[in-house]
């Protein structure tokens, strides 16, 4: 098990910082999120166990090869309704929008992910394929491209949903009544784990709080409305 110190530490100012923390949070012993394949760390750049695990490229090689920090909810959803992003995108959003910045850099949203599947995952919502075929070998993920749905294995759907949860409350982000029907059954299907719970600790360490969704606090339902307390960040 990996040992941090007790002692809180800064919450990250920025997506580069995030992604240095992010590694020390999951490694070593993390695998891939969706695949679940193991990592091999040389310094900061993280090598999957592609035929360890199975995995078949779908398309890109090098992304294949690499391991990438995926925004569950992604930078569009929590990004696209801001002045900044409207004025200029992501790029004008980093530069110019400090709570932007908090929600690209919130530890408990990112996650080791095989690069080429993040990519295929892309700003995609998450959804259930039953006719689709997998594309990625062993790797249970499915990806509509035409109706830009992404399928997620089972056992990381209430991952997935308790991550949603936790950006919507904190950042006042609005789900559609689907989605929220889709991540309740999702929370009650795939339950918490132990492996969850050592993360949420983890990352409590940087962020000064926990993911209230992972550690009972807090409880998503029908009419469930945001609190957005993650809105007021300093310059």
């Amino acid at each position: 098990m990996l040992l941090l110190s007790v002692v809180s530490e800064a919450a990250p100012a920025n997506f580069d910082q995030a992604k240095k923390l992010a590694q020390r949070i999951h490694a070593p012993e993390a695998g891939s999120f969706y695949c679940d394949c193991a990592i091999r760390w040389q310094g900061k750049k993280g090598i999957p166990d592609l035929a360890g695990c199975g995995y078949q490229v779908r398309k890109n090689g090098p992304r294949a090869n690499r391991i990438e920090w995926e925004h569950v909810v992604p930078a569009h959803h929590f990004g696209h309704q801001r002045q900044c992003w409207q004025n200029g995108g992501r790029k004008n959003c980093v530069k110019t929008d400090s709570t932007f910045r908090a929600m690209e850099a919130d530890l408990y949203n990112l996650v080791p992910a095989i690069g080429e599947v993040n990519g295929d995952r892309s700003n995609y919502r998450f959804g259930v394929l039953p006719s689709s075929p997998a594309q990625h070998g062993a790797c249970p993920v499915k990806v509509d491209f035409k109706q830009r749905v992404f399928e997620p294995p089972p056992q990381v759907r209430g991952d997935i949903a308790r991550t949603y949860f936790y950006m919507a409350d904190k950042y006042n982000l609005n789900l559609s009544r689907a989605q929220q029907q889709l991540f309740m059954a999702w929370h009650k299907l795939d339950p918490v784990s132990a492996t969850e719970q050592q993360l949420n600790q983890r990352t409590r360490q940087h962020m000064g709080h926990d993911n209230p969704f992972i550690s009972g606090d807090r409880e998503w339902h029908p009419g469930y409305r945001p609190t957005g307390y993650g809105l007021v960040v300093r310059q």
